[in-house]
């Protein structure tokens, strides 16, 4: 592949994702769905059927190496942030049995309702060799991710962040999470020992050694480095290229012990001392690049992965039962979660309606199942679909299960401008 190739990818990918961000933002919509949406154009279903001759010459599997390589830097600098974003949050602490009531009923019932219709899916949707367990334990992980960032955005957005449910989701999409996270490890670590008992005891003990490395000896390392070169929370370069270079090296050992990398970099990130001056600098620095540039190709490269067969014959009736469960499962936990955590009617909607948004995380799951050969290019275009449905129907819910009470009595402070 040559520079030239490399460069007219980057300008495509770019100007799409940013055309599309921008005409879903005007229509209320997070950035987020419109470059999820910018994949999906990109791909064999779209641009595959309207520009075949452009697609081909652009997107010809042997000319993906450069984007590859670009997109899991991008993905491994963003886990980074996330794992350094980690926190307790107060709604968390003050409240932890009604956000461990929502995280929890937000897990187990789509995890349920996925369980049901994996015999319906595995037969047909799971790749060679894959047997029903992996690939059920997986469409449940798959299903009960929670897109953090997106809801913290659309909150913020709407002006609810202050808002009893949107507080009690934030916290509840913590759990989720936590849940969700060491659920995908343990398939994917499944799927690299190949089912073996030696072989999964490797990846666990290794997993183990990484964990106690992080928290026994990096993160005291790091803590007296940033202490000495970075007591006002900003790193100097020497200190950014250090974090780099630890990053990497995590990203490599548990991308060697057969789990994926964004494991490393998120679990790197989640060791460093809590500091949320350094965090706002490091953001800064970091995800402009992750953000803008690399993450859309990333998008790009999961719509290259999809495939036209998953909108036809049956694979078409298996997308649609995905979405749906994956939309009852949600909104029926996260509600069934704030009504035993106190909120009324409309509020638990809305906190399931938050719940239901999936975004950029479900992709990186969905990426981390694709590699590691757990689902296969119609389960992965479903699961795409999915997370673009679920995402896209966040704002919309809200405002459905809001709007009779603000007819009533408006919400105070922000809750009242959320329309």
């Amino acid at each position: 592949m040559t520079t030239t190739t490399l460069l007219l990818q980057l300008i495509v990918i770019l100007g799409v994702a940013r055309a599309c961000g921008w005409l879903l933002r005007h229509l209320g919509q997070p950035q987020v769905v419109g470059e999820m949406a910018a994949g999906l154009i990109l791909g064999p279903a779209v641009m595959g059927v309207h520009l075949p001759e452009l697609h081909a010459q652009l997107f010809a599997k042997p000319l993906l190496g450069g984007l590859n390589a670009l997109a899991t830097l991008g993905l491994v600098l963003f886990m980074f942030v996330v794992g350094l974003e980690i926190r307790a949050p107060g709604g968390l602490r003050s409240q932890l049995r009604a956000a461990g009531s929502v995280g929890l009923l937000s897990v187990l019932v789509p995890a349920a309702l996925a369980l049901a219709i994996t015999p319906a899916l595995h037969p047909g949707l799971a790749p060679a060799g894959v047997g029903f367990w992996p690939f059920a334990l997986f469409m449940t992980a798959a299903v009960s991710i929670t897109a953090f960032p997106v809801m913290a955005r659309i909150l913020k957005d709407r002006g609810m962040t202050q808002t009893r449910f949107g507080q009690l989701a934030l916290a509840g999409a913590a759990v989720v999470d936590v849940f969700a996270w060491i659920l995908l490890a343990l398939v994917v670590a499944i799927a690299g020992a190949g089912e073996g008992h030696a072989a999964l005891a490797r990846i666990v003990g290794g997993t183990v050694a990484l964990l106690a490395v992080l928290y026994l000896v990096v993160r005291p390392l790091y803590a007296r480095l940033l202490a000495a070169r970075a007591p006002d929370g900003e790193p100097s370069l020497a200190v950014l290229a250090a974090l780099m270079l630890g990053l990497l090296a995590c990203a490599a050992a548990t991308e060697w012990l057969h789990l994926h990398a964004v494991f490393g970099a998120f679990l790197f990130g989640a060791a460093l001392p809590r500091d949320d001056r350094l965090l706002q600098s490091v953001a800064q620095r970091v995800e402009p690049l992750s953000i803008v540039l690399l993450m859309p190709l990333f998008f790009a490269l999961a719509g290259l992965s999809t495939t036209r067969s998953a909108f036809v014959g049956g694979a078409l009736g298996a997308m649609l039962l995905v979405v749906a469960v994956a939309t009852v499962g949600k909104l029926a936990g996260g509600w069934l979660g704030a009504r035993v955590a106190g909120l009324d009617g409309p509020q638990s909607l809305a906190t399931g309606a938050l719940m239901n948004a999936r975004g950029l995380m479900e992709l990186i799951v969905m990426k981390v199942g694709l590699d590691v050969g757990l689902i296969g290019p119609d389960m992965f275009t479903i699961l795409l679909v999915m997370a673009l449905a679920t995402t896209a129907m966040t704002s919309p819910l809200i405002t459905l299960a809001l709007r009779y009470p603000r007819r009533r009595a408006p919400a105070p402070g922000g809750a009242a401008r959320g329309g």
